[in-house]
């Protein structure tokens, strides 16, 4: 049996709607510009391409931020991404920051683990933020995120490194929609045609972390997710029951990753529980 399409992406509505969030969120919390890490892959090319539509290029500052084992790949489609959109690009090399994070846990710099390789992947990715937090300091810049909504809901990032943002207009995007987005918007083909990878180590991909094609994760989550699909139903679109215990589990224990710090409630009027006003309070 052949497993239902990933959801589709209704491109021109896309566009409108979330140049249109982009614009007045950044503008309703004081902000005029953006900022943005450009990593070569298509989540960061489809943002920057919204963010030159939404606020204007001149507004829109991209950050490469190479390690020194990088693909060079990455760099080049960044510049790449940055020339198409027509915004700045500031390089920064992470890796005397990085390394020196590493050099203070003993024995983590020489780790080859699979462990060991996750934890420095965090730390780069970490890194990286810290690099657009400071330059959103610096330029008062709002820092854009870059998380699809498959990456949000497997948990398939690192929490306060590249999931990290000020607003976040792919959240609700599966990537299989950021593909067809990004081809509307006219994303360079060679980003597009790339293999997506965090690019920590060396022929690290997502899909193969994962353990499954994007598609079919798209699938099983828009049938799970957005139209509620039980277990049976989902079985009988042809779903194996291994995959969706595979796939639910990852969900579940990362909603951690998706919530802000739970605060414990003491007094009457609790920061997240009680003390809270519509998104649109502004400044």
């Amino acid at each position: 049996m052949s497993l239902p399409p990933p959801p589709r992406c209704q491109v021109e509505l896309a566009e409108r709607v979330l140049c249109a969030f982009l614009r007045e969120e950044t503008q309703k919390v004081g902000f005029q510009r953006a900022v943005l890490g450009l990593s070569g892959g298509i989540d960061s090319a489809l943002v920057v391409e919204l963010a030159a539509r939404a606020i204007g290029p001149e507004q829109v500052l991209a950050v490469a931020m190479p390690y020194r084992t990088s693909h060079p790949d990455s760099l080049r489609l960044a510049e790449e991404s940055a020339a198409h959109a027509g915004v700045a690009l500031e390089v920064v090399d992470i890796s005397d920051a990085a390394d020196a994070h590493m050099a203070a846990v003993p024995g983590l710099a020489e780790d080859m683990s699979e462990l060991g390789k996750l934890r420095k992947g965090n730390i780069m990715s970490r890194t990286r933020m810290i690099t657009l937090f400071d330059r959103s300091a610096r330029d008062h810049a709002l820092v854009y995120g870059t998380s699809n909504k498959t990456e949000l809901m497997l948990g398939y990032g690192t929490i306060y490194g590249d999931m990290a943002s000020g607003i976040n207009p792919i959240g609700d995007l599966y990537k299989s929609q950021v593909y067809a987005l990004s081809r509307h918007l006219g994303v360079p083909q060679e980003i597009v045609d790339r293999a997506p990878s965090a690019d920590l180590w060396e022929g690290q991909t997502d899909e193969d972390e994962i353990g499954h094609s994007y598609d079919t994760v798209d699938a099983y989550l828009h049938y799970s997710i957005d139209r509620r699909f039980n277990r049976s139903e989902l079985i009988r679109l042809g779903f194996e029951p291994e995959l969706i215990d595979r796939l639910q589990r990852r969900v579940r224990h990362n909603q951690y990753k998706r919530r802000p710090p739970i605060i414990a409630k003491l007094a009457a009027r609790t920061v997240n529980l009680d003390y809270r006003y519509a998104r649109d309070w502004g400044v």
